[in-house]
C-alpha cells in the first residue's frame, strides 16, 4: 500500500467534497506528474476510484429530493454509451508511446477547459446576482416550476461529456455542470449540483468498466485512491458549509491551470510566469468586473456577512429537515 497515494487521494477527495468538482482534473494529473503513472493507467485507475467516491454525495441529494431525474435520464442516454466508446477510441489508437502522449495532451486540454469554465461559471453567477439586484431578473419563488427539458441538446451534452470522460477521466462533474447551467438557467442551485452528481455515477461506472476491460487498470493504484478519496470527500462535504466558496473555487482554478500547463509540456519558466500573472492579475481583473456591475470589494462583503451572522438570531429548524 502506497501511503503517498492514500494521502494524495485524501487531499483530492477533500477538494471534491468542498467544490463538487475537480476529481479527475486533479487526481489524474497527480498520478502522472507526482507518481510517474502512465497516462492510460492513471485515467483507468482514477475512474475506478471515482466510481466508488461519486455515489457518496449522490445519495444525499436523492434523499433531499434535489435531483431532476428526467435530466439525469437524458444525460445518461448520451453519456453512458459515449463513455464506454471513448475507451474504445483510445484502444483503436494503439498502445504505444504515441498514444500515451495523445492521452496526456487531451487530458491537459480538458483540464485547461475546466479551469476556464470555472471562471465562466463565476461570471454567470455574478451577472445573475446583478440582474436580481437591479430588478431585471427578480428572484424566482421557492416553489419554482419544473424547467422545460430540451431533449436533444441534453442528450448531445451527455455524449460530449461521456466521450471526454472516457478518454481523459475529466469532466463528469465540471464540464457537464457548466453545460447544464447554460441550458437550464431556471434550475435551482441545489438541483443543479444534485442532478450533476447523480448523472455522473452511471457515467463514471460505464467508463470504469470499459477501462477495466480494455484499458490499463492497476488495482495497486486504484485501491489506495479509494481508501484515501472516500473519507476525504466526506470530510470536504462537512467543511463546505464553513469555508468561503469563492476562495475554494479560485484555488481550484489555479491548481487546474498549473496541472494543465504541465501536462501540455509547457516549460517550468513559462509555467511560473503564467501562474504568477494569473495570481496577481486575476484578482485585479475580477475586482474590476465586480465594480463594473456595482458590487463592493470582496473583503467588504465578507466582513458584512460575518457581522450579520453574529447579530442574527437563531432560526428554528424547518419541519422535516
Amino acid at each position: 500500500m502506497d501511503l503517498g497515494l492514500v494521502w494524495g487521494a485524501f487531499a483530492v477527495g477533500i477538494v471534491v467534497g468542498l467544490t463538487g468538482m475537480g476529481g479527475g482534473a486533479l487526481m489524474t494529473p497527480m498520478l502522472v506528474l507526482f507518481f510517474g503513472v502512465s497516462p492510460l493507467a492513471a485515467v483507468s485507475s482514477d475512474l475506478v476510484a471515482s466510481a466508488v467516491m461519486k455515489p457518496v454525495g449522490s445519495f444525499v441529494h436523492l434523499r433531499r429530493g434535489t435531483v431532476n431525474l428526467r435530466l439525469v435520464g437524458l444525460l445518461c442516454i448520451g453519456s453512458v454509451p459515449a463513455a464506454f466508446v471513448g475507451v474504445l477510441v483510445l484502444k483503436a489508437l494503439g498502445d504505444g508511446e504515441q498514444v500515451q502522449h495523445v492521452v496526456k495532451y487531451a487530458l491537459g486540454g480538458a483540464i485547461l477547459f475546466t479551469a476556464t469554465m470555472l471562471m465562466v461559471r463565476a461570471y454567470m453567477r455574478l451577472i445573475e446576482r446583478a440582474k436580481s439586484r437591479d430588478g431585471r431578473g427578480a428572484p424566482l419563488p421557492q416553489d419554482r416550476p419544473e424547467v422545460e427539458v430540451k431533449v436533444v441538446p441534453t442528450i448531445l451534452l451527455g455524449v460530449v461529456g461521456g466521450l471526454i470522460v472516457g478518454m481523459t477521466s475529466v469532466g463528469s462533474g465540471s464540464l457537464i455542470i457548466i453545460g447544464l447551467m447554460m441550458m437550464y438557467a431556471g434550475l435551482k442551485a441545489s438541483q443543479l449540483v444534485g442532478t450533476d452528481l447523480v448523472q455522473a455515477v452511471p457515467l463514471v461506472i460505464s467508463a470504469a468498466i470499459s477501462h477495466a476491460i480494455f484499458g490499463e487498470l492497476d488495482l495497486g493504484i486504484s485501491l489506495p485512491l479509494i481508501i484515501g478519496s472516500v473519507p476525504g470527500a466526506f470530510i470536504g462535504a462537512q467543511l463546505s458549509s464553513r469555508l468561503p466558496g469563492g476562495f475554494i473555487r479560485r484555488a481550484l482554478a489555479f491548481v487546474l491551470l498549473a496541472s494543465g500547463l504541465k501536462l501540455l509540456g509547457v516549460g517550468n519558466v513559462e509555467t511560473a510566469i503564467i501562474l504568477l500573472t494569473a495570481l496577481v492579475g486575476g484578482p485585479l481583473v475580477w475586482m474590476s468586473i465586480r465594480r463594473r456591475h456595482g458590487f463592493p470589494a470582496l473583503a467588504s462583503v465578507e466582513k458584512r456577512q460575518r457581522l450579520a451572522q453574529k447579530s442574527a438570531p437563531l432560526e428554528a429548524p424547518e419541519v422535516g429537515s
